[in-house]
């Protein structure tokens, strides 16, 4: 059963969760970061109705995974920015603009950030939703 958000408009449930798609980007505020690049990784979770995929087996009733993979590395590896928050809302973008999901969650990791003390891994996460929809 959908649940509905704050304008009374269903928020589907369902979900397609891919983690850990991993790029070299050259993004960042310091010279050999554009220069040398970087692995980033990103996680992201399509919120959409997947009934009538699970009702007819359908492809073209889903967001082909292998093709979100595909866009997300896409946006990694392309045009250089300063901040992985740009990268995240590039991201969302694109998958909001390419696939029949409501809600997109992005989070994007800069595992070798230049950061001067030991530390396991810098993240930003966004939740984006289609316009005139609220976030679930």
């Amino acid at each position: 059963m959908d649940r509905l958000g704050p304008a009374m408009t269903p928020v589907p449930q369902d979900t397609i969760t891919i983690t850990g798609i991993t790029a070299v980007g050259f993004h960042g505020v310091f010279d050999s970061e554009r220069r040398d690049g970087q692995p980033f990784v990103v996680d992201v979770v399509l919120h959409l109705d997947l009934r009538e995929a699970g009702a007819t087996d359908d492809l073209t009733t889903t967001a082909h995974y292998g093709d979100v993979a595909e866009q997300v590395s896409a946006a990694i590896t392309g045009e250089p920015l300063n901040l992985i928050e740009a990268l995240a809302e590039r991201i969302a973008s694109r998958l909001l603009a390419s696939f029949p999901a409501e809600t997109v969650q992005v989070t994007v990791h800069k595992p070798r950030a230049p950061i001067p003390v030991p530390f396991g891994d810098v993240a930003v996460s966004l939740v984006r939703t289609r316009i005139g929809q609220a976030p679930s």
